[in-house]
């Protein structure tokens, strides 16, 4: 069983206070352990896969949230703390799951991933999506709680209980 780190949506727009999305402390609190993490993946030679929302200026999504993460913006950036290293993977998503409409299946399948840890932002959005769809495509995922936070505290709990008693995440 191969297992695979997934960063998800660690971007200049949601994690700097000065992005367009900035989902607030907690987002930029999550900072360190998501490095420890990538540190560990990388040192064990764990496969990293870096979900990036990237979006084209006129997208859909910008009537329920503000523009974000324009493809070749700033605010799509990876954020410096985390910067991706040679043979580390980078999926672009324009939704929620890093599975829809994505090769992100396609590219764990090929790295022999059957498990995955997903760590980022939002709990209650990317992460939880990502998480559904991974299950329902039959992937142990975990999910680790001090790597992943909201914007909104009470919906980083709930995503959190959904992912642990509905869809057989580990919480670790």
């Amino acid at each position: 069983m191969t297992r695979a780190l997934v960063i998800i949506d660690m971007l200049n727009d949601f994690i700097h206070p000065d992005g367009s999305l900035y989902c607030g402390p907690a987002a930029a609190s999550i900072v360190p352990a998501v490095e420890r993490l990538l540190q560990e993946a990388r040192s064990s030679g764990e496969p990293v896969i870096y979900l990036c929302d990237r979006h084209r200026p006129d997208d859909p999504e910008f009537e329920m949230f503000p523009s974000h993460c324009v493809a070749g913006s700033w605010g799509a950036q990876i954020i410096e703390e985390l910067q991706p290293q040679r043979g580390e993977h980078i999926i672009p998503k324009r939704r929620y799951s890093g599975f829809f409409g994505t090769d992100l299946d396609l590219r764990l399948r090929e790295l022999g991933a059957t498990e995955l840890r997903l760590v980022g932002v939002c709990t209650n959005i990317c992460v939880l999506y990502t998480a559904c769809d991974a299950r329902m495509r039959h992937y142990r995922v975990a999910v680790v709680k001090d790597a992943v936070a909201s914007f909104d505290a009470e919906a980083h709990r709930w995503a959190l209980r959904e992912m642990d008693k509905t869809l057989g995440v580990k919480l670790e």
